[in-house]
């Protein structure tokens, strides 16, 4: 009858805390990686949103011949009527028949974009308090900005990799800030950098 051999082998408990501890390691320095990632993530989904929602708006007001508007949804109001510049909730687009940048009767509502997550703030600047309306012509009502930001912190104050700013230029159409200094903080095209997260941007 054939004899067989059996080598155990284990790791020993050094071994073990040692593998331990470089994976520790490697998770310490992989977690704050991976949740850089993910906001820039959710900041560059938000901002795409946004501007996805005003190219909406412009070429559905050119195709329709009406005016079309892209209107923040006020917390529990279904004409989204409200006050300041808080556009955390989402927003409509939706036809402005009477040109009042209201949700009314007999107006149709386009599409609808759901609540940023709770850390992150979009604010327009006070062109865009309520909505921004676009005329048959693909015009807008006004020129101004918005900016996203990432503000778990609570600090307010953009920081590298923490923002985007969206701006609407004399023709309506929307364009993402430039960073001209690389220091990853979005500007205007003048240079002019964003200084806070809550407060109207220019």
């Amino acid at each position: 009858m054939p004899k067989y051999s059996f080598n155990t082998q284990a790791f020993t408990l050094i071994e073990l805390v040692m593998t331990m501890a470089i994976a520790g390691i490697l998770v310490t320095i992989a977690i704050p990686s991976f949740n850089s990632i993910i906001t820039s993530s959710r900041l560059t989904s938000y901002a795409n949103d946004l501007v996805g929602a005003l190219n909406l708006a412009r070429s559905e007001a050119v195709r329709r011949g009406i005016s079309v508007t892209v209107r923040k949804v006020d917390n529990n109001s279904y004409t989204k009527i409200g006050a300041g510049v808080n556009w955390e909730k989402g927003w409509d687009v939706f036809t402005d028949i009477d040109d009042d940048g209201k949700f009314d009767v007999g107006d149709e509502l386009i599409r609808t974009y759901a609540e940023l997550q709770p850390s992150y703030t979009l604010r327009g600047n006070n062109n865009f308090t309520n909505f921004i309306r676009y005329t048959p012509l693909g015009i807008s009502n006004s020129i101004g900005s918005f900016v996203v930001c990432d503000n778990s912190d609570g600090n307010n104050v953009p920081e590298a990799n923490t923002s985007k700013l969206i701006t609407v230029n004399f023709s309506g159409r929307p364009h993402m800030g430039i960073d001209s200094n690389n220091n990853r903080i979005p500007e205007k095209e003048n240079g002019t950098e964003i200084i806070s997260c809550t407060v109207s941007p220019f």
